[in-house]
């Protein structure tokens, strides 16, 4: 069943239990059914007590990440591939013990601009680190869907036809891709022809514009990407992501180069977007009968 989402950093910056508590209410206020939040420390958090909340108000919790270049699976270093496999398996309990039900991001490399081409040495670590840790998210009934992000974010898996590619190496079945408008913009020569491409090979979808902003506000052709959409029969989560220097962490605003202020005002942003896809899901919609009618 598709469900709508938002990224818990249109919230809160996710530094503080009271943060992602108030991320969770904020959510099922707006109307969304799932939220995303960035790794989740146990050591930092209470877990148990964030299943508890989200579970009280129906918000399915899902999770993603990047990886520091010291816990790099696409490296060529056996000490620094070790230890995001270490990373990528505490993240995948960490999402099970929250009542998550998916783990997603940038999983197979470090999210940073790299200064270098990758290896088919980093390429093979990476994808024997990836199918270990699938095998890690199938016992523990955590989905694992490998973000596509543009150049600057990594230098391994930018495309969707990269993506496929690595996950039939993987030897999984159990490994998906999770694609973002915003970094499809970038990437893709045809980003509805590329979710087309990838199928029933989507685990999840992120919607964001092409100035991290309002959605409508860019330059995404958001009529292709739904009409895709319901041309592979997309039936999982959507997941409304937007960034402003407002709310950002300073981490995650330095690896995603959020130098600015896209929106001041997180409620109306939330608001707009929830409405906004939901409006050209029904287009969408009505396109395709009225296409039917007609053919």
């Amino acid at each position: 069943m598709r469900r709508l989402g938002i990224h818990s950093f249109v919230w809160t910056g996710g530094q503080s239990q009271e943060g992602l508590e108030e991320a969770l209410r904020k959510t099922a206020e707006h109307g969304y059914r799932t939220i995303e939040f960035a790794y989740l420390r146990p050591e930092k958090f209470n877990l148990d007590k964030l299943a508890k909340l989200a579970q009280s108000l129906d918000v399915e919790i899902g999770v993603t990440m990047g990886l520091s270049l010291d816990k790099d699976v696409s490296s060529e270093n056996s000490d620094e591939v070790a230890g995001g496999k270490a990373v990528l398996a505490d993240a995948v309990k960490a999402v099970r013990d929250i009542g998550g039900n998916k783990l997603g991001g940038i999983l197979y490399s470090a999210h940073t601009k790299y200064n270098r081409q990758p290896t088919k040495k980093g390429w093979d670590n990476s994808v024997a680190a990836i199918a270990k840790t699938a095998d890690i998210a199938k016992a523990s009934g955590v989905d694992l869907v490998l973000e596509l992000v543009n150049r600057f974010e990594s230098n391994l898996l930018n495309t969707t036809a990269q993506g496929l590619r690595f996950i039939e190496e993987t030897g999984s079945d159990h490994v998906r891709l999770h694609l973002d408008t915003f970094h499809m913009n970038i990437e893709e020569a045809n980003p509805a022809a590329a979710i087309r491409l990838a199928g029933d090979k989507i685990g999840y979808f992120h919607i964001g514009e092409s100035n991290r902003g309002y959605l409508g506000d860019g330059t995404i052709n958001f009529d292709l990407i739904f009409d895709a959409l319901l041309d592979v029969d997309y039936q999982r989560d959507i997941v409304f992501e937007s960034f402003s220097t407002t709310v950002v962490d300073e981490g995650l605003s330095l690896a995603c180069a959020i130098w600015r202020d896209t929106w001041t005002e997180n409620d109306p942003l939330a608001a707009h977007a929830k409405r906004y896809i939901e409006l050209k899901m029904d287009e969408a919609k009505r396109r395709r009968a009225t296409n039917a009618r007609s053919a």
